[in-house]
């Protein structure tokens, strides 16, 4: 049998995680096993093996890559804003909240798509879950003591960390609650989005 290079390796490795990282984002990690990461992946079971010791190995990388994604986004949705801390902060808002976000979970980011799930699945998910969340929050708290100084507005760093607490908090359970109702009413649904939406950019 012809070894397998590590550049092929990679690839795979890569194949598994971006799998696994749709089917968890949108069942839940307990919603979707190996065989179907591995068939999703186009790979057999056994080669599962080869590149993770467990499932929760592999929730572990979904975690992280997720997060890191997501916080790349962010950094590019910044980085389209450099004059104005609050629009920078208001298309983070409206990239968040928005019907897109909401129906395509598996494409989303995993602070809301994976909270429950790293609550239930050890310390070490929510390790992976908190690191993400800080980097959250570090680019929350700096966009609103931007805007505060461009506004002329006194903003110390303890109460802007609080404030991207309770903000980035709002945005992960209007979206957890727009989901929830998503297909039993969608007027409800695009309401709590549209709603916490505009109180968020509002403050």
């Amino acid at each position: 049998m012809p070894r397998v290079s590590r550049q092929q390796k990679e690839r795979n490795r890569e194949r598994i995680v971006a799998a696994a990282g749709q089917g968890f984002r949108a069942h839940g990690i307990d919603g979707v096993g190996i065989d179907e990461v591995m068939k999703t992946a186009g790979m057999t079971h056994g080669g599962f093996y080869n590149h993770f010791a467990s499932k929760d190995d592999l929730a572990l990388e979904v975690l992280n890559q997720g997060f890191t994604a997501s916080l790349g986004h962010v950094d590019a949705l910044i980085g389209a804003h450099p004059r104005s801390g609050r629009a920078a902060l208001n298309a983070i808002i409206d990239s968040y909240l928005s019907t897109h976000h909401r129906d395509h979970p598996e494409d989303g980011c995993a602070s809301s798509a994976l909270a429950a799930d790293a609550g239930r699945h050890g310390v070490s998910a929510q390790e992976e879950y908190r690191r993400g969340l800080q980097g959250y929050l570090a680019a929350i708290t700096d966009l609103l003591q931007a805007s505060a100084k461009q506004g002329n507005v006194k903003l110390d760093a303890r109460r802007a960390r609080e404030q991207a607490i309770a903000l980035f908090s709002q945005m992960v359970g209007a979206q957890l609650i727009a989901r929830a109702i998503a297909k039993a009413d969608p007027e409800l649904s695009d309401e709590v989005l549209a709603s916490n939406s505009k109180d968020l950019k509002r403050r």
